[in-house]
């Protein structure tokens, strides 16, 4: 799994790179989705895109956030 941003200041920005070997994408809300969709509309036609709907209260690598991630990723990527 591979983490990348939407956001200006993001560590990783999402590159179309990413949008071309990723089988799903994440996103932790709707304003992600549509930057993605803006940026890479074709690419993301093709995948499947899961919206998590996460609040933007918390700091990266916080451990509550690990552990609401953990709980809402497992469930979609289990075959």
């Amino acid at each position: 799994m591979h983490l990348a941003g939407t956001e200006i200041g993001a560590r990783i920005k999402v590159t179309a790179g990413h949008m071309g070997w990723a089988d799903i994408v994440f996103v932790m809300g709707k304003k992600h989705l549509r930057r993605l969709s803006e940026n890479f509309g074709d690419s993301l036609a093709y995948k499947q895109a899961i919206c998590l709907s996460l609040p933007h209260d918390f700091h990266l690598m916080e451990p509550e956030l690990a552990s609401l991630l953990e709980s809402v990723l497992l469930p979609n990527l289990k075959e």
